[in-house]
């Protein structure tokens, strides 16, 4: 009988880089959103890259997904970048950050700097939403809760750019 494999660390995906980063035509079906069109590139972002963004947020700072996506893009001479990779290596990223926490290292990506557009808190984020909110405040940001979410209401104040 097989054993069954034995599953990759989120270190070891973040580590993954599946031969990317790579500049593509825009996909059709983004074609007129975002101001996009015919003849437009993305960039498929590496991993250890959208890592490395959100390790340049110091602390009492913050970005958003959008900005990691405008300076990937920048650096990749794209049009654009990826806003689903994005998303999925940004997780990638909080999860290798809590897996080495958890292992007493101290030096880790601060991914509860890196927030949705519009200034809310990844609710998939190790942790939860309660823990973002209290390292943001320790950091003294004020977050409030908007319906059903949290938003971090200095936004404006506390972007930086890449």
């Amino acid at each position: 009988m097989e054993r069954p494999k034995s599953r990759r660390s989120w270190r070891e995906k973040l580590l993954d880089h599946r031969d990317l980063p790579k500049v593509v035509p825009v996909p059709p079906y983004m074609i007129g959103k975002w101001g996009l069109k015919e003849g437009d590139t993305m960039v498929i972002p590496a991993p250890i890259e959208v890592d490395e963004m959100m390790k340049k947020v110091p602390p009492g700072k913050v970005v958003t997904l959008n900005e990691i996506r405008k300076a990937l893009a920048e650096k990749h001479g794209a049009t654009t970048c990826c806003p689903m990779t994005t998303g999925i290596f940004v997780l990638f990223a909080a999860r290798a950050a809590s897996e080495s926490a958890r292992e007493g290292e101290t030096n880790i990506t601060p991914y509860w700097r890196t927030l949705k557009p519009g200034g809310l808190i990844n609710e998939r984020y190790p942790g939860g939403v309660e823990l973002q909110k209290r390292l943001l405040e320790g950091e003294g940001h004020k977050v409030v809760k908007k319906g059903y979410k949290f938003i971090v209401v200095d936004l404006e104040e506390s972007l930086i750019e890449l």
